[in-house]
């Protein structure tokens, strides 16, 4: 029995992730009692960070967007207590984002709309009509969501059938027949997994939107942000719960009345708040407690590509900061990068430098993200790594692990020649290490594909038939830290006043 087992908690949330710990932070400023479980050691999900050569290295947070004063996230995070916590470093505003190519082309994404167009139009003069629609057109559709704009109305009615199922690429296809114009414009798709036949353009526009309007890298990355909100949780009376991952609930007249863990711990409860991917919590509450078609849907959807990620950390001096990002591509066609084979892989990378801590001119480390499919990785398919028991999946997977390195490392030497000469030390992460340490399917970097084929497929409510589970997470809105904020909100709408809680949050929002 736990501890805790005297205690019923009024909420018991699955997974701290950024969305888990939103859900327990408003629920806990309302008053409610709450505790948050975490099958790992470290508390974040993809904020998880690990700290080799005395550097820290992030596993999935590089940027954030919507940062500016004002924006949508900065107001979530002076919200949440974060904001004036914590050190962020604003990137270059003519070309916080480049796209690359392998025959020398680069162009700049810049920040704010009226510099986004100004950077593009220099190296596409003869397109400023198709940029300026493109502009138009982003935001027409961000405005079609309310609460991406933290406004109350029709806040769970976020996006309609005929906005979802607008195909971004045939979109782009539809305002240029420039083919290198369409690329650079779909250049950083590495930051939803896009897939040509079926991301739908409201998926690009909302992530595209939120780094026009502010991109900004956190100084230590997800290290601070892990430290410093889990003060504010503990300033709000959330018991946090590691090495607890929930195995199975024990119910009582259909309705859950507490977790089983898989250290034999009993967490009770009166409501309960999975942010885990939707398949993940079938199987922990037991698919007959669900409809059956919800489960035949869930099992039926795609997900999202997972990667492989290559971090190196350098010798003092020897690499210089970049403060922005490299999407660079070895094929003219941005959307293929995806469908590799063979010893062309990579086709393409997401290259980053955290913000030095010593030197502001020089990179302590790299981050460097390709696509790689879980079917790559089938051979340890049924090897398990955890905090606790790091490197178990044998000399194979590590020799498998090398070689993947070697490859990107040599790609890596056709646009940075010599960076080789400047590596301390390297070190990767495959599907594999996503899967355990993320509990998403197959390792997917970003949970379910949003399609615009069948856009209401994906479409993922936060009730379920349990009276009194709930859902959140990447999987209900989006991804990302800002998706999963505003999914945690929409989320809490079923237990606080909407309203108030929507003034509560605005009324941190800073003017510029």
């Amino acid at each position: 029995m736990s501890k805790d087992a005297d205690k019923i908690f009024d909420f018991v949330i699955i997974g701290s992730g950024f969305g888990g710990m939103c859900c327990a932070y408003i629920l806990a400023d309302e008053g409610y009692s709450v505790a948050l479980l975490e099958k790992n050691i470290q508390y974040g999900g993809c904020l998880q960070i690990f700290s080799r050569d005395k550097f820290i290295l992030d596993t999935g947070l590089h940027y954030i967007g919507g940062f500016d004063p004002g924006q949508n996230l900065n107001t979530i995070f002076h919200y949440l207590g974060l904001a004036d916590k914590m050190k962020f470093h604003r990137m270059d505003e003519n070309g916080f984002d480049i796209i690359s190519f392998s025959d020398g082309r680069k162009f700049k994404h810049g920040m704010g709309y009226e510099n986004f167009i100004q950077q593009l139009v220099k190296d596409f003069p003869e397109e400023e009509k198709a940029i300026h629609a493109f502009c138009k057109k982003i935001q027409e559709v961000c405005k079609q969501f309310p609460i991406y704009h933290l406004k109350d109305e029709q806040a769970e009615n976020y996006l309609d059938v005929e906005v979802r199922g607008e195909n971004a690429h045939d979109y782009l296809a539809s305002i240029t027949n420039n083919i290198a114009l369409r690329n650079v414009l779909a250049g950083n798709n590495m930051l939803y997994a896009g897939v040509k036949e079926k991301t739908p353009l409201f998926v690009l526009a909302l992530i595209f939107n939120s780094y026009i309007c502010g991109s900004y890298k956190i100084v230590t990355g997800g290290a601070q942000l892990i430290r410093q909100f889990s003060q504010r949780l503990r300033e709000k009376g959330v018991k946090k719960m590691n090495r607890h991952k929930v195995v199975s609930a024990i119910y009582d007249d259909n309705k859950i009345s507490a977790l089983k863990t898989d250290n034999d711990e009993t967490i009770y409860g009166k409501k309960f708040i999975s942010t885990i991917h939707p398949s993940a919590t079938i199987d922990i509450f037991g698919q007959e407690n669900f409809y059956p078609a919800f489960v035949k849907r869930i099992n039926n959807l795609e997900n999202t590509t997972s990667s492989f990620i290559v971090q190196l950390t350098f010798k003092p001096y020897s690499f210089p900061y970049l403060n922005h990002n490299i999407y660079h591509y070895f094929t003219d066609d941005v959307w293929e990068t995806i469908n590799y084979s063979g010893e062309e892989w990579p086709l393409g990378f997401y290259l980053t430098t955290p913000v030095p801590v010593k030197n502001k001119s020089f990179a302590e480390s790299l981050t460097v993200m390709c696509y790689m499919q879980p079917e790559d990785v089938a051979p340890w398919v049924n090897t398990f790594n955890s905090t606790v028991h790091p490197g178990s999946r044998g000399d194979d997977y590590e020799k498998f692990k090398k070689q993947k390195e070697e490859l990107v490392i040599k790609k890596l030497e056709t646009l940075y020649p010599g960076i080789r000469n400047s590596i301390l030390h390297v070190y990767s992460s495959s599907p594999l290490t996503f899967r355990d340490y993320t509990n998403s399917v197959n390792g997917s970097i970003y949970g379910i594909l949003k399609n615009s084929n069948s856009p209401l497929s994906t479409v993922i409510n936060s009730r379920t038939k349990i009276p009194n589970l709930y859902l959140s997470g990447q999987n209900l809105i989006f991804h990302g830290v800002l998706g999963t904020s505003i999914g945690a909100i929409v989320t809490c709408f079923e237990f606080v006043n909407r309203k108030k809680l929507m003034e509560k949050i605005n009324s941190f929002s800073q003017l510029i």
